[in-house]
């Protein structure tokens, strides 16, 4: 049975910039549902686990339809679940919260959010979204090791693409690579310091470049992660997680070069989309929560 109110929230810290509610405010009141989204600011381990704690409890009880998660508590919540989804166990993160039959269950919606995205981005521009198995030569290169690079490394490396992580610290990049990502994928996964040198060292063409990182995002607006004075790759897709700016720096000198170059807005409408069908098992208007962020930033 269906409740007649859906309460839902984000639980995170620092919490003042989340755009969460914006999307899942318009997509209630468009979709006519009767609910709220909230803020639950947590600070980190080891003072917000009381808070971790007591906001668990109200899922249970069902006071609480739903929670999303994001930093610095995406791992750490995990000891307090009784069960994680694939994909949140495959890449050790969980970003959504749902109780089924009486358990409390982790799951990743940005790895499939990402994937979705990527797909439809690639399909509208005439590339080929899953390399032939028999000739694998799509390549991407993954900027940064954090916890959204996990998600998106994941995601690919699901979809049998090879993967090569690129980041200030090359030790955080092998780990990264070294994990169990991608089940029965046949992907290859290798690791390389970020700069020109390695990259331009790298045998297989790039065909698309993703940033993990959140260099560039407001108010660092003249930041990129892309190395200086290295040209970017021939006929490459260009995938920037950070949507805020609308046009990133890397973004735009991709598309000052003729690229296709995409910002990580339908990423984040998507994995906020999945979620709320997690929670609710009705479909997301997806339109009403992008004209919300759009609106917003």
């Amino acid at each position: 049975m269906k409740p007649d109110f859906y309460s839902l929230g984000i639980i995170g810290f620092p919490l003042e910039h989340s755009v969460s509610p914006y999307l899942h405010k318009a997509n209630l009141n468009v979709l006519g549902i009767k609910g709220n989204y909230r803020l639950y600011e947590v600070p980190p381990m080891p003072d917000g686990k009381e808070r971790i704690v007591k906001l668990l409890k109200r899922l249970r009880k069902k006071e609480i339809a739903g929670l999303n998660v994001t930093i610095p508590h995406k791992k750490t919540v995990i000891p307090f679940l009784d069960n994680l989804t694939l994909p949140a166990k495959d890449i050790g993160a969980v970003n959504t919260i749902y109780l089924n039959d009486g358990r409390l269950f982790g799951d990743n919606t940005d790895a499939p959010g990402f994937s979705s995205d990527l797909e439809n981005v690639m399909k509208e521009n005439g590339y080929q979204w899953k390399p032939d198995s028999s000739n694998n030569e799509q390549h991407a290169l993954v900027i940064g090791a954090g916890g959204s690079a996990c998600a998106v490394v994941y995601a690919l490396a699901m979809k049998g693409w090879r993967v090569t992580i690129s980041a200030r610290r090359l030790k955080q990049a092998q780990e990264l690579a070294h994990r169990h990502l991608g089940g029965d994928s046949e992907a290859q996964i290798s690791a390389i310091t970020l700069n020109k040198s390695e990259i331009n060292s790298l045998e297989l063409p790039i065909s698309l470049i993703v940033n993990t990182t959140p260099i560039g995002l407001w108010p660092n607006i003249d930041h990129s992660p892309w190395p200086e004075n290295l040209n970017l790759p021939k006929n490459a897709i260009v995938y920037d997680l950070v949507y805020n700016p609308s046009e990133t720096k890397l973004v735009k000198g991709a598309r000052a070069a003729g690229l296709i170059a995409v910002t990580g807005l339908g990423m984040l409408i998507e994995q906020a989309a999945l979620a709320f069908e997690r929670w609710t098992g009705i479909p997301a208007n997806r339109d009403a929560m992008r004209n919300a962020v759009i609106d917003y930033i």
